[in-house]
């Protein structure tokens, strides 16, 4: 082997490698519909295959989830959003996403590869639209975001009380993390976001009554618990059915929100049949 064709293979190597990571990245903006956290993060990316070719490259990529029985909407979701994310990347020509070792795998796959959209691949089976499903779990990531800001505030502040929660506003949050990630969920459910909006809203953006406050808060903090406690449980099942799984997992810091650096997919879904 010459040292000229050496040199191309290593940097055709490098080429792949810097490739794969940039469909990872990718692969960051997919969110697990139920825990509101990447996938990436969550250790649901198996395997990232990157080859080239002459009208763009080819990339390959496996996904597994902690169960073989978990929700087939939710994995045809996670599994399309990959494919939709890896597409857009400019140098990409072709895309193939599976998921492994799912009770419904082979008509996931099989629904991807041929475009089918969702209803298409699940037929009468597919009673909602992935649309309504997005929008429902949009909602509950809102609901919890409300929540950890709120509680934050009634750590921070002695004299606010649940009773009068509610009266607390965007502007009155302190800058950080938690109040970005609900600003980001208020703008991707079209919500007002100004600095006099009230936070603790109904999934129209309309404030609770007095009476109902409390009330309001204790729900909210039943699906943030809710969220948080899945998404543990997950990770853990995930590391027992596979060896080693727990490297590609990334744990967020303690109080940390999910998805903090992550932008919100485009609420949008390809469906080729009625």
């Amino acid at each position: 082997m010459t040292a000229a064709l050496t040199e191309r293979t290593v940097r055709g190597v490098a080429a792949l490698d810097r490739a794969a990571q940039d469909v990872r990245q990718a692969l960051g903006s997919v969110l697990d519909p139920e825990l509101d956290e990447p996938i990436t993060d969550l250790g649901f990316v198996r395997s990232i295959d990157v080859a080239g070719a002459a009208d763009g490259a080819v990339v390959a990529v496996h996904l597994r989830l902690p169960t073989s029985f978990c929700s087939p909407n939710f994995a045809y979701l996670m599994a399309s959003d990959s494919k939709d994310v890896v597409s857009a990347l400019p140098w990409v020509g072709k895309v193939l996403v599976e998921l492994d070792d799912h009770h419904d795998s082979a008509l996931i796959n099989a629904g991807l590869a041929a475009d089918a959209g969702y209803r298409g691949t699940f037929g009468h089976e597919a009673e909602d639209s992935l649309d309504e499903l997005r929008l429902m779990f949009r909602r509950k990531a809102h609901t919890a975001a409300m929540e950890r800001c709120l509680s934050e505030q009634l750590r921070a502040d002695p004299a606010l009380t649940e009773m009068n929660v509610g009266t607390v506003r965007l502007g009155d949050l302190p800058p950080g993390r938690t109040k970005d990630a609900l600003v980001r969920r208020r703008t991707a459910l079209g919500l007002p976001a100004e600095p006099a909006a009230v936070v603790l809203v109904d999934h129209d953006g309309r404030p609770y009554p007095a009476e109902q406050v409390p009330l309001a808060l204790r729900r909210a903090r039943s699906t943030r618990i809710s969220i948080d406690g899945n998404a543990h449980f997950c990770r853990g099942l995930l590391r027992t059915r596979y060896a080693g799984s727990g490297a590609d997992q990334t744990d967020r810091p303690e109080g940390a929100e999910p998805a903090d650096h992550h932008q919100l997919l485009p609420f949008t879904v390809k469906e080729t049949n009625p």
